[in-house]
């Protein structure tokens, strides 16, 4: 397959983990993804084809969230899965790519696992609650409830993307709505609401591996101040997009080469 992607699942514990893996080269690269309405399986080429320009230097690895979601499980309970699942896979050492609630979960890999992360990328995500975050989930665990995902979808692209991009794409999202398979309300409930679990700021200095911090100054999820602060705390260095939002990572033409630029200067 191109970029020679695969997908395939690790069974642990009476859980199992849906996973994709592209790229030719001698490093490893996790990349955890923020919170999704979609599911992993399925996804391998698309995201190979997306994020191809990491296939060179690395061997990437991307892991959808256990299946079944305890009750009650955080951000610190996935990225103890994921430590699991690199250890199965015999992933010694990584670099770590997290990007919104990826980032909580790879704060925690990087504090409980240290042993496992070489270098570390957080985007748009936050080390501690904050009052917008709490309400944005809310609301979508809200609609989640009523099993409303046209509403939900709706509400994400206004809280993600910029006016701009929304116009762009309006086309393209009603596509996605009438043909995407989204995961059920209840795992996307667990999910979502593991968000408001995530608590690193104080144990931040605890983490001595490189770290390179991206946001957007136009954040309505975790705002610009949640991401800031993740790099002053760790003095590390920070580049916020002045133009975007959460979807940074989308809009932005060179996001994808700000975080190899900066692995590469890792080794």
């Amino acid at each position: 397959m191109l970029y020679n992607a695969r997908e395939f699942t690790i069974d642990t514990g009476g859980a199992r983990t849906d996973c994709i893996s592209f790229g030719s080269g001698s490093r490893d690269l996790i990349m955890i993804q923020g919170l999704n309405l979609r599911p992993v399986k399925g996804a391998g080429l698309p995201l190979a084809i997306s994020y191809k320009i990491f296939a060179k230097d690395y061997r990437v690895w991307v892991f959808d969230r256990r299946d079944p979601i305890p009750e009650g499980f955080s951000v610190k309970d996935f990225a103890d899965d994921i430590a699991q699942n690199m250890q199965s896979l015999g992933i010694q050492k990584s670099d770590v790519f997290g990007v919104s609630q990826g980032g909580m979960i790879a704060q925690y890999l990087a504090l409980d696992h240290p042993e496992l992360v070489q270098s570390m990328v957080l985007a748009v995500t936050l080390s501690r609650s904050n009052p917008t975050v709490e309400a944005v989930i809310a609301r979508w665990v809200e609609l989640a409830e009523q099993n409303d995902y046209r509403t939900l979808v709706d509400d994400q692209m206004q809280k993600l993307y910029s006016d701009e991009y929304i116009k762009r794409y309006s086309r393209l999202f009603s596509i996605v709505m009438k043909t995407q398979k989204f995961i059920p309300p209840e795992r996307f409930i667990k999910l979502a609401e593991s968000c408001i679990s995530c608590d690193t700021y104080d144990r931040l200095p605890e983490i001595k591996c490189p770290v390179l911090v991206l946001g957007g100054a136009k954040d309505k999820i975790v705002t610009a101040r949640g991401t800031e602060e993740i790099a002053e705390k760790l003095g590390c260095p920070v580049y916020m997009y002045p133009e975007f939002g959460h979807s940074a990572y989308e809009e932005a033409k060179d996001f994808n080469t700000r975080v190899l630029d900066f692995f590469r200067a890792q080794r």
